[in-house]
């Protein structure tokens, strides 16, 4: 019988075409596809000759770790002789480098902080419609590959750019990145090919602004599943587009969502930085609700710098912003923020200043918190966990161990649902603080099942 895979691969092609493993493959299970796989007699030493992996890592996956980096699963595929299909990586390394370079284990020798600056030139060269601080382009953006495009284009083929968008940013807000961040990328490789075409000059105006969201949506996938260079290249491109697009409410977004990735991964400083170029654009665009968007989210900044006073004044010009804001006639890419993302963002913020600076902003977070996670649908689950998750770290805080305990466990239940690598990040706090009362029988529950969905995700 003939095998498949590289290096003498010992996996037999029809061992792939069975139910069981076809569904493991579809879901992207790479744990159950091992263990089905030792089920047909393949060693775990085998399994990581064909796939480079160590056999520890091996048994870590076999144990339920799970697997969502694009490159892994690709190694996995080719290792072991997987259609690529049936783990949908169907489209080549060539277009995917062509879409925007991926370079988290291409270039591990330059420093975070250099990466940082580079973007903050870029964005403020494009922002700024100058060369600010010396912009340069560095590996970080994304010089695609031209493709062949079609002859001509209309409103129609820039509409299908837009929903697609539309819906698979449903599906990351539901599941999280992991979900349906290869498909962004696919989409991206044929959405790019439009750029060359003839057209209108509304509809390349159009389709320079729906290519900018696409690239925007592909940041904040990359982002959520931990690629912080993909999730950069694909900032920087989007920004570009819109900009030449004529869309300052896009670039205040993209901005925004970059200073986002910088407060995730703890640098206040550098989010600052980018959310001050988003507040230039958001007051060019005359979008009261774009500005709300960014001094909430330096509110945060501020608030994990621990400077309460700075913190409070932007939350109270959030409220302000907010309330002015035409919330009917606002654009798509800031019609996200409503009430209840201003509750969530106060309560994030005053949960921020109750472990920085003083555990009485316990009794600004909760209630904030509360209301958003009553208003969040199925549809946001992400983000309903998110609050979950700091609404049960402030009743820890607080001492109603019991209580915050219980809805800990609800937003550990819910994040087993995500691919999302951020939800493990944003539950770290929660984590600590059950941690520290395992001495309570209820936190120390809690405790042990969010050390079962940590040890169980990648």
């Amino acid at each position: 019988m003939n095998s498949t895979g590289s290096q003498g691969a010992v996996v037999t092609a029809d061992v792939w075409e069975k139910p069981d493993m076809r569904a493991a493959l579809a879901a992207r299970e790479i744990s159950q596809v091992y263990r089905l796989l030792r089920k047909h007699g393949i060693s775990q030493r085998q399994i990581a000759a064909q796939t480079g992996q160590s056999q520890s890592e091996v048994s870590e996956i076999l144990k339920g770790r799970q697997v969502m980096a694009y490159d892994v699963l690709a190694r996995i595929a080719a290792g072991l002789g997987v259609p690529r299909g049936y783990m949908g990586l169907a489209y080549d390394e060539e277009t995917r480098v062509r879409v925007v370079a991926t370079v988290d284990d291409q270039t591990p020798e330059e420093a975070e902080s250099v990466k940082r600056r580079k973007f903050l030139a870029h964005a403020a060269a494009v922002t700024m419609g100058a060369n600010v601080f010396g912009a340069d382009s560095g590996p970080w953006v994304s010089n695609p590959i031209q493709t062949p495009a079609p002859g001509r284009i209309g409103m129609t083929d820039v509409r299908q750019v837009e929903a697609a968008t539309r819906a698979l940013r449903s599906l990351d807000y539901q599941y999280g990145g992991g979900s349906c961040r290869d498909a962004v990328i696919a989409q991206l490789s044929w959405g790019q090919q439009m750029l060359g075409a003839s057209a209108t000059d509304v509809v390349k105006q159009r389709l320079h602004v729906a290519l900018a969201d696409l690239h925007n949506l592909a940041g904040w996938t990359s982002f959520d599943i931990g690629l912080l260079d993909s999730a950069r290249n694909h900032f920087g491109k989007g920004l570009e587009l819109a900009k030449e697009g004529r869309s300052e409410p896009l670039v205040a977004n993209i901005l925004y969502r970059m200073g986002r990735v910088y407060l995730h991964n703890g640098a206040p400083n550098d989010a600052l930085k980018i959310f001050s170029l988003g507040q230039i654009a958001a007051q060019n665009s005359g979008s009261e609700l774009a500005v709300a968007v960014l001094c909430a989210n330096e509110a945060w900044a501020y608030a994990m710098m621990g400077q309460r006073e700075q913190t409070m004044k932007l939350l109270g010009r959030t409220r302000d912003e907010f309330a002015r804001a035409d919330l009917d006639g606002a654009e798509t890419w800031v019609k996200f923020f409503t009430e209840t993302d201003v509750h969530a963002m106060i309560g994030t913020v005053h949960t921020v200043l109750a472990q920085e600076v003083d555990t009485k902003h316990t009794k600004y977070a909760i209630p904030a918190l509360q209301r958003a996670i009553d208003a969040y649908g199925d549809d946001m689950a992400r983000s309903k966990t998110f609050n979950l998750s700091a609404l049960a770290t402030n009743h820890l805080i607080e001492g109603d161990i019991d209580h915050g305990s219980k809805v800990g466990r609800t937003a550990v239940e819910l994040a087993e649902n995500l691919t999302s690598g951020r939800a493990k990040d944003r539950m770290r706090p929660l984590k600590d603080e059950a941690d520290k009362r395992r001495n309570n029988s209820q936190a120390r529950e809690l405790s042990d099942a969010l050390n079962k969905y940590f040890d169980t995700e990648a």
